[in-house]
């Protein structure tokens, strides 16, 4: 299997859509807090104060709350992939929407 290279700065490129990206401007370390609804609610701040994010608030940030889980592949460890999947309910129960499973 192929892995890709850094840029010449060291960053990957998803890191630098995650600290760039026109969908929402994030609190620094959101995704490595230890409370689901810590982060939910942090992102739900983030995508309703946003002014660069082209869909509604609840696309926004379940979008780059998916995007990090996806990113981080298989090195994100079973205990931190339960705690981003549980913040994806509390983000559904903060926007209204219903939950999944």
């Amino acid at each position: 299997m192929a892995t890709r290279k850094a840029s010449r700065s060291g960053e990957r490129w998803s890191q630098r859509v995650t600290e760039t990206s026109d969908a929402l401007d994030l609190r620094e370390g959101v995704f490595e807090l230890d409370d689901p609804a810590a982060i939910a609610r942090s992102l739900k701040r983030s995508a309703e104060r946003s002014r660069r994010r082209k869909s509604e608030p609840f696309r926004s940030a379940m979008s780059m709350l998916t995007f990090y889980t996806n990113r981080a592949g298989k090195r994100l460890p079973a205990r931190r992939r339960k705690k981003l999947e549980t913040a994806k309910d509390e983000l559904r129960e903060l926007f209204g929407r219903p939950r999944r499973g």
